[in-house]
């Protein structure tokens, strides 16, 4: 979410969506495509999933579940510049959280919270710690409010009629 618009991906094609926020929050109709440009790749299998912006709302940022690659995103042009994290990856990349220019990373059937320190230019990050939690069971999505994170499981595979979700809370790393 930015002032001016909402923002979703879409895991099967090379390209994000808008929906334009008004006056006093009022949606508008018209949805904006927008087709994510290289060095952005989109490959076989669940592309890119989470995705958040930067406070001001000048950059978006992805992450691109089946790489474990991260991309800033320019959200007028859909021009893309991979976020480099010295060798590592999040695979299975999926909701993300972006907290000034830390970037929390669910990372989904892995159960775990990859913590991401990121310079000013949002071109490069190091991957400082992983949270894990015993009650983590294919988190999704996640938020935070004050020194808490929330993630969301989903506990793909089981069935729903007889399935209880969670929110887990666990703290946020001291620094982040």
């Amino acid at each position: 979410m930015t002032r001016t618009g909402a923002y979703f991906t879409n895991s099967n094609l090379a390209e994000l969506y808008r929906v334009p926020i008004g006056n006093n929050g009022r949606l508008g109709s018209a949805v904006q495509t927008i087709a994510l440009k290289p060095p952005y790749a989109q490959g076989s299998g669940f592309n890119v999933n989470g995705i958040d912006a930067t406070a001001n709302g000048r950059w978006l940022v992805i992450v691109q579940s089946n790489t474990g690659k991260l991309f800033r995103v320019n959200p007028s042009t859909g021009a893309t510049v991979e976020i480099t994290l010295g060798g590592q990856d999040v695979m299975r990349g999926d909701g993300i959280l972006l907290d000034g220019k830390t970037l929390y990373v669910v990372q989904n059937t892995l159960n775990k919270i990859a913590v991401i320190r990121l310079n000013p230019a949002l071109t490069t990050g190091r991957v400082v710690t992983h949270i894990q939690d015993t009650r983590f069971a294919v988190p999704t999505t996640i938020d935070d409010l004050g020194r808490r994170l929330y993630a969301v499981n989903a506990r793909f595979g089981s069935p729903p009629a007889t399935t209880d979700y969670q929110v887990v809370q666990v703290r946020k790393p001291n620094g982040s």
